[in-house]
């Protein structure tokens, strides 16, 4: 934050009921975060005042994972979500997250309609084609890297929404947002691209930039995740 000063920052896997909102004012940011006790967690922060829209994903009252943020931001709707994993295949677990893709889909349909520009970022937790991936036989068998999540990502771009990244890199392999712990993953690059910023076409147009920041995945006792950043006009 320091370095970069980003004017929004949205954070997943807080895995907490404590939200250092008092510090974060004093470093000139206003919050918003919607925790649980050690699991899941999103929040935002801004330079500019937020106002909060909702805290749910629509489509299920019975879900209380803390796992979806809406806010408007400048007259910007910004979206913050932190997709199931689905782990293991087969489970329970990989139902949610059929069904979480299904929700926000439902979700992403009535925001086209709207007026107001709409930006969503976060942890998708889709691997969306093999170029997003360093070695697609070592994924076959995960949550992540299965036909059902992955059609479903696709059919949100159907919709209208554009992946930010793959926008303006087309065709670039070797971009990822998270590597491994464990077998210099990092180092000699073997990751997977699972974080993503889509984006409605009115905001495509204001899109400057959006790149994936390695340097926080560099330093000591890092994320397995490294951040992007999304520059609009």
């Amino acid at each position: 934050m320091e370095a970069k000063k980003p004017d929004v920052l949205l954070l997943q896997e807080l895995k907490g009921t404590e939200f250092p909102s008092a510090w974060f004012k004093e470093q000139g940011y206003d919050s918003v975060s919607v925790t649980q006790k050690s699991y899941n967690g999103v929040a935002i922060l801004s330079r500019s005042p937020i106002e909060v829209v909702s805290t749910t994903l629509l489509g299920d009252e019975a879900d209380s994972h803390a796992r979806f943020l809406e806010v408007v931001i400048a007259n910007i709707r910004v979206v913050n979500i932190y997709l199931p994993n689905g782990n293991p295949v087969g489970t329970a677990k990989f139902d949610y997250k059929l069904s979480w893709m299904d929700r926000l889909r439902q979700q992403m349909k009535l925001w086209l309609k709207s007026d107001v520009p709409t930006v969503i970022g976060g942890d998708f937790n889709v691997i969306p084609e093999d170029i997003d991936c360093h070695k697609p036989a070592s994924w076959i068998h995960d949550a992540l890297f299965q036909p059902e999540p992955r059609a479903r990502y696709r059919e949100m771009l159907e919709l209208g929404y554009v992946d930010g990244f793959r926008s303006l890199h087309p065709g670039m392999g070797g971009q990822f947002t998270f590597w491994d712990y464990f077998r210099q993953a990092f180092e000699q690059n073997r990751g997977i691209r699972i974080d993503h910023f889509l984006l409605t076409p009115s905001l495509v147009k204001r899109l400057e930039c959006c790149e994936i920041d390695k340097g926080p995945r560099a330093l000591e006792k890092p994320s397995d995740h490294t951040p992007i950043v999304l520059r609009l006009k």
